[in-house]
């Protein structure tokens, strides 16, 4: 009995935002009849297809006990630079041209990323300061390339024709919205890496002791480096979806998603600290935030409160996650 006891605790311990996520779906399928409908669904998955991206990028930092407070510029930088290529320097946009400035966009926001790392990895520079350095940096390059103003794409064209149907459509046979599948494929590859290979474990070691992780041979700067390369690669994806489904390259876009990404991060486990969390989790923390805002715009609640609410979730979350975990190293200190 003992056994099971703790076999319970530790389960609720570590999957406590799933059974929040639960909960949550329980009381919004009574408080809105329109809730469960697969098209409320689907579209709180596609709303939050972009956030699931950067929460990823965001818990490999997170694992190695850093910050990527650049993120919302990073995703913001991604989307002015690929609407402006298409609309300034290929009007006339071919496929071609449209997957060329996808990969412009991209390498632009891994090179952001990859700056950051060498700044925390290579210079002792602390990951505050680096990313939020790297922050304005993007932010300032995303108001420079759209000369401050939204920049749209003309969605007649065949480019136009192919991004809103990726942003706004759904895989036919199974009614899921394109950026869904994209953030469950890169979901799955961030937990394949953290279970089952050396750089998933490398990082998560260097959380919770770099010092032991270096003393071992490893290099503990690069893969440190990498994991802010890997958050800019995924913020430039991001980037790409809002665009894809929005049309318009916004200087703004972006603006408090590090918060969100973080809280998310947080809510589904992972420590500030390091070395703690996962990737299931954290998109159960995602999913988390996508709801208290459904659940809310369904009952007209308005905006600005919103956040009220959900900083008071996010403090109840982490201080329940502190005290089981406070719980949990007074039992295993008694024993």
């Amino acid at each position: 009995m003992e056994k099971v006891k703790q076999f319970l605790g530790r389960t609720l311990r570590d999957n406590a935002v799933v059974y929040v996520l639960l909960a949550f779906v329980v009381v919004s399928s009574f408080i809105s009849p329109v809730f469960l409908q697969w098209s409320n669904i689907s579209n709180i998955l596609r709303q939050q297809a972009y956030l699931t991206l950067v929460a990823m990028g965001m818990l490999l930092v997170i694992l190695t006990a850093g910050i990527d407070l650049s993120v919302g510029s990073t995703v913001a930088l991604s989307c002015v630079t690929f609407v402006a290529l298409i609309v300034k320097l290929w009007p006339e946009a071919s496929i071609g041209h449209m997957v060329l400035a996808m990969l412009i966009a991209v390498a632009v926001t891994t090179l952001a990323g990859t700056v950051t790392g060498i700044l925390v990895s290579y210079f002792n520079i602390a990951p505050f300061v680096a990313s939020l350095a790297m922050m304005t940096i993007c932010r300032g390059l995303a108001y420079i390339v759209s000369n401050g103003e939204p920049v749209r794409y003309d969605t007649n064209t065949p480019t136009g024709q192919f991004l809103d149907a990726i942003g706004t459509g759904k895989i036919p046979g199974i009614n899921l919205p394109w950026p869904v599948l994209i953030a469950i494929v890169f979901v799955a590859i961030t937990i394949f890496v953290l279970r089952y290979t050396t750089f998933g474990r490398v990082i998560i070691g260097i959380g919770s002791n770099e010092d032991a992780v270096n003393l071992a041979g490893i290099n503990v700067k690069r893969n440190k480096m990498l994991v802010y390369t890997i958050s800019g690669f995924l913020c430039g994806l991001a980037g790409l979806i809002i665009v894809a489904r929005t049309g318009t390259g916004v200087p703004s876009t972006g603006s408090g998603l590090e918060l969100d990404a973080i809280a998310s991060c947080v809510l589904g486990g992972a420590a500030m600290s390091g070395g703690k969390g996962n990737a299931f989790n954290t998109t159960v923390g995602v999913l988390v935030f996508g709801l208290m805002t459904n659940i809310m715009n369904l009952l007209s609640f308005p905006a600005y409160p919103q956040q009220v609410v959900k900083g008071v979730i996010i403090i109840v979350a982490v201080l329940v996650q502190g005290l089981a975990n406070m719980e949990h190293k007074a039992k295993k200190a008694s024993a």
